[in-house]
């Protein structure tokens, strides 16, 4: 159970921290509804090996029932919304520019929908698209020929979803703006994360180690909660909503963001 002394401590080191990272994985949407990547392979989808249909291995040997089952997963998200804990970001970042940085390990593309802007997105995005081969000039995209996949009309050049597969490296801007922000915040808020993925789990060692605050917002326990200063039990709609409000007269934070 967390206390409200726990709770004042991290809005303290909010209100201090001229620069905060945010880092967050898949416990950041759960109470959007959005299926984790297991709970995408049930149903008809059980019955494959979900590295064959995250891989360019897997792409590779079968295109069309990977394409297929990523349109599943895209439907998936696009019928779920942002949660308080999305809106509270975006909305904290609105009223104080430039000091917040969202790190994120999920493809589902929450965080931008909620109104943050320059999210490093570690793991790609679910909604775009790109070129499984080194794309020759005949290749665009708003050109392709419809299909499952769709295929560059002149060289045959297969799209592919703008994901980071297993063994596939993560975007090299993307990671190298994440472990600079990681390295410059004064405090890094890890959210609905397991910490078990790395280079993403690495972001918090670095954080502490170049002396900035980590606090793990997360309901049950992670790998990084010996890394932090501070450990909130709790989801990502619940606390964050409490810890980035702005605060009230009497004290207490408003769950700016929040929708009825």
């Amino acid at each position: 159970m967390n206390t409200e002394q726990e709770r004042q401590a991290v809005r303290d080191w909010i209100a201090q921290a001229a620069r905060i990272a945010v880092l967050t994985g898949a416990g950041m949407s759960a109470e959007s509804g959005v299926p984790t990547f297991r709970d995408a392979t049930s149903g008809h989808w059980a019955q494959f090996n979900p590295q064959d249909m995250a891989s360019e291995r897997g792409f590779r040997a079968a295109p069309a029932r990977v394409w297929d089952w990523y349109a599943h997963r895209r439907q998936g998200v696009a019928a779920v919304q942002p949660n308080a804990g999305h809106l509270a970001l975006a909305a904290f970042a609105q009223r104080h520019p430039g000091r917040l940085t969202v790190i994120t390990q999920n493809v589902d593309g929450l965080h931008q929908r909620a109104g943050s802007t320059g999210v490093l997105c570690l793991h790609g995005d679910l909604m775009a698209d790109r070129w499984l081969d080194t794309p020759r000039a005949c290749c665009r995209l708003e050109a392709a020929l419809p299909g499952s996949p769709p295929r560059c009309a002149a060289c045959g050049n297969l799209v592919r979803p703008g994901v980071v597969w297993f063994g596939e490296n993560l975007p090299a801007g993307v990671i190298e703006a994440a472990q600079q922000a990681a390295q410059d915040c004064e405090l890094m808020l890890v959210v609905g994360t397991a910490g078990a993925v790395y280079p993403a789990a690495g972001l918090a060692h670095q954080a502490r180690q170049a002396g900035a605050r980590v606090a793990v917002i997360n309901p049950a326990a992670s790998e990084l909660d010996s890394v932090a200063h501070a450990v909130l039990r709790g989801t990502a709609a619940q606390l964050l909503p409490q810890l980035l409000g702005e605060p009230c007269p009497h004290g207490a934070a408003t769950p700016s963001g929040e929708t009825a």
